[in-house]
């Protein structure tokens, strides 16, 4: 199975299941290891066991993806910066209101 394709594929699906554990939102820190267990968890959740070495190694990949898309930004060597909103933005409507 090709797990960067999957987690892009169903990017706001694995970070709103992220979301449930972690602090994650606009402009939160984000860490390597967070992520790392994240994507260990959410692949359990659909039977599939992944080995710590190669967790690690989908992590890296998919951090080096969000941060070419500009959604993440690195902070230092093992924390980035949320640039992104898992939340919908709500659009407000002016309404005519007639006279009486």
């Amino acid at each position: 199975m090709d797990y960067i394709k999957d987690l892009i594929a169903n990017k706001k699906i694995f970070f709103r299941f992220m979301r449930e554990k972690y602090r994650l939102f606009y402009n939160s820190n984000i860490f390597f290891r967070d992520l790392q267990y994240a994507i260990i968890s959410y692949y359990l959740t659909k039977d599939k066991r992944l080995k710590y070495s190669e967790a690690e190694k989908i992590t890296e990949e998919l951090i080096k993806l969000l941060e070419n898309e500009g959604e993440l930004k690195k902070m230092s060597d093992n924390a980035w910066k949320v640039n992104f909103s898992l939340d919908y933005a709500v659009i407000q409507t002016e309404q005519q209101i007639s006279p009486k």
